[in-house]
């Protein structure tokens, strides 16, 4: 059942929880997915990033979620992640996605607001909805850095009163905030300042907060994120990783001489997958 980004964060507040939002770049990443959240009966939303355009171009992978969206038993939001230019968001606009992230965090404020106002008047014509982000994770953002989740001096923690001010121009549906996350592996545990959630969600009123940098994050955090106020929990890295080493085992415990056949490799990897993403959608739906 495919539904916009609102709507489906309008079910995450009524039930107090935090819809997962996983990144499908491949068709095992997306049939992982949509199994794990039917099977669990939550609804969840199937993210593509530009990041991933050199992995598998959205305008192939792209109409596939769609159709698998459409076709699920539960409500699904076929989101773009982090968008990097107005061209690559009316492309997914144009295959069908529902919700938009035009993700400005690294530029000028004034940049970001400016850019941020164009997406959602891009949105409003196809009924789409709009995340946007303000503050920055750091070098992993624009997907440099080393990817070792390590700290840096470029984080940029979400202002509250600011972030009120660029809700009311901009006039979105959910924003990023950054509070200590990182994308990528955390080598040490993240420090999460759970009062920028609760003091940006006092400022903005109804409007969704987001978590971006999810994979890692302890239960314990997660739902005490939750409580403060997000509402839609971005999650692959950790996702990604089961999936590789459940080939790699897989790989391993082949008897000498045995062929490897790629279709079985990825059959482990899809396997390994739905399950991580099921003890998340668990966590995420404060089910355990």
């Amino acid at each position: 059942m495919l539904v916009t980004l609102k709507e489906i964060l309008k079910i995450a507040e009524e039930r107090k929880m935090a819809v997962g939002s996983f990144n499908a770049p491949n068709l095992e990443s997306l049939t992982a997915i949509v199994s794990a959240s039917e099977e669990l009966d939550v609804p969840v939303i199937i993210q593509f990033a530009q990041c991933h355009e050199p992995w598998i171009p959205l305008s192939v992978i792209g109409p596939i979620i769609v159709e698998h969206a459409k076709a699920a038993k539960v409500p699904v939001c076929v989101h773009l992640d982090h968008g990097e230019t107005l061209e690559y968001l009316q492309q997914a606009l144009d295959l069908g996605f529902t919700g938009i992230m035009y993700d400005g965090s690294v530029l000028p404020y004034e940049e970001n607001l400016k850019n941020t106002k164009l997406a959602v008047a891009m949105a409003a014509k196809y009924g789409a909805s709009v995340e946007a982000e303000l503050g920055s994770m750091g070098k992993r953002e624009s997907g440099a850095g080393d990817g070792t989740g390590e700290e840096d001096d470029t984080k940029i923690y979400t202002d509250p009163e600011l972030a009120a001010k660029f809700v009311a121009e901009t006039g979105i549906d959910a924003l990023a905030c950054s509070f200590g996350t990182t994308h990528g592996i955390y080598l040490k545990k993240p420090k999460l300042d759970f009062d920028v959630v609760r003091n940006v969600r006092k400022q903005i009123n109804d409007i969704p907060v987001v978590m971006h940098g999810g994979s890692g994050v302890s239960k314990e955090d997660f739902h005490e994120a939750i409580r403060a106020g997000v509402r839609k929990v971005n999650y692959f890295t950790y996702m990604d990783k089961s999936g590789g080493s459940a080939s790699a085992e897989y790989i391993r415990k082949l008897k000498e001489g045995e062929p490897v056949f790629f279709s079985s490799v990825i059959r482990a990897a899809e396997k390994a997958m739905r399950e991580n993403i099921k003890e998340a959608m668990k966590t995420f739906a404060l089910m355990d």
